[in-house]
């Protein structure tokens, strides 16, 4: 009997040597595939997946390490959103409160942190602050002093210092000498009135 060219019989046959024939080759193909290496069939494969372009194993690096770069920067930028300072200063607080924690519950005369903790309060009036202030710097608490400017200055509005590198040069387009002229002038006005609206009494 002649046979096609995927080997099954040609010709005419009966139902069941065709279900037969079908049987039989299907099983040969399952042995087929069931004998192949995982490398002819594909079998736990990794699945590739095509984005346009072919993905390296570089590639995949490249990404992962980007990944963990903006990975580290949110983690950077989520800091500086809550600010620096406010970070500093609550952690600051949780340990001052742990350390404070850890003392025993009834404070005597002798305790050296909490002599050492009212001296430092800065109270407004006090005689001594400036000295505090001194004694703060040299231990490095405070910064450096900031500079202000010595000489006199024409007055503003808003009774703010010039800088401490001003030259002494009034730069401005005189608006407020004028504003300070007119201020002077409506003082002068109401004081002439109501001298003479008590004049005779």
């Amino acid at each position: 009997m002649e046979k096609t060219l995927d080997g099954k019989n040609a010709g005419l046959q009966d139902a069941r040597q065709l279900k037969q024939e079908n049987e039989a080759f299907r099983k040969r193909e399952e042995d087929a595939f069931r004998n192949m290496t995982d490398e002819m069939s594909g079998r736990n494969a990794k699945i590739v997946s095509r984005k346009g372009k072919r993905e390296t194993s570089e590639d995949r690096e490249k990404q992962r390490e980007k990944a963990e770069r903006q990975k580290f920067l949110d983690e950077k930028y989520k800091k500086w959103t809550r600010g620096m300072k406010q970070v500093e200063s609550q952690e600051a607080a949780v340990q001052d409160f742990l350390h404070e924690a850890s003392k025993p519950f009834a404070r005597y005369k002798d305790d050296g942190d909490l002599e050492s903790k009212l001296k430092d309060v800065e109270r407004q009036g006090d005689p001594m602050l400036r000295y505090i202030k001194d004694k703060k710097r040299e231990r490095g608490e405070l910064g450096p002093e900031k500079p202000m400017y010595k000489g006199n200055f024409a007055p503003n509005r808003f009774n703010i210092r010039p800088g401490y590198r001003w030259d002494g040069v009034d730069r401005s387009n005189g608006y407020e000498k004028k504003y300070f002229e007119q201020q002077s002038k409506r003082k002068a006005q109401e004081e002439e009135v109501y001298k003479w609206s008590t004049e005779d009494m």
